[in-house]
């Protein structure tokens, strides 16, 4: 590789590096999108456990909303492997402590998946109220 192609790749790199640690435009704001897939527990089996387990979901779910933390939940229709999504107006640490204390991920039948994501200032769904 000649030498400037060389220093053009490493600007690439570094311009790339950089968009992806950029901050969001001014009429943006960055959020948290989690991914709720099926665990490695899941069943589709409806037993008393889980019954209780889905209870304690829907209740924390409830809970993350209240605190204004949480703006969108819901499930996906299709009964494939992504079950459903959050979307988190906190950091990506935040968004992972307080989604990882919900029932259903702590005992296995779902799992979480996480991604900062970029969109209109104040989104808001507030069903919570």
């Amino acid at each position: 590789m000649t030498l400037s192609l060389r220093w053009a790749s490493i600007v690439l790199f570094g311009v790339v590096a950089a968009w992806a640690q950029a901050t969001p435009p001014e009429n943006m704001a960055t959020y948290v999108v989690g991914f709720l897939k099926k665990g490695p527990k899941w069943t589709a089996e409806s037993t008393a456990e889980t019954k209780l387990i889905q209870e304690g979901h829907m209740a924390h779910i409830r809970k993350m909303g209240e605190s204004g933390k949480l703006i969108v939940a819901g499930p996906f229709m299709d009964n494939g492997d992504l079950r459903g999504m959050f979307i988190f107006n906190v950091s990506l640490e935040e968004a992972k402590a307080i989604a990882e204390g919900d029932p259903a991920v702590r005992s296995g039948r779902l799992a979480l998946e996480f991604h900062p994501w970029w969109a209109g200032k104040g989104l808001k769904v507030d069903p919570w109220k």
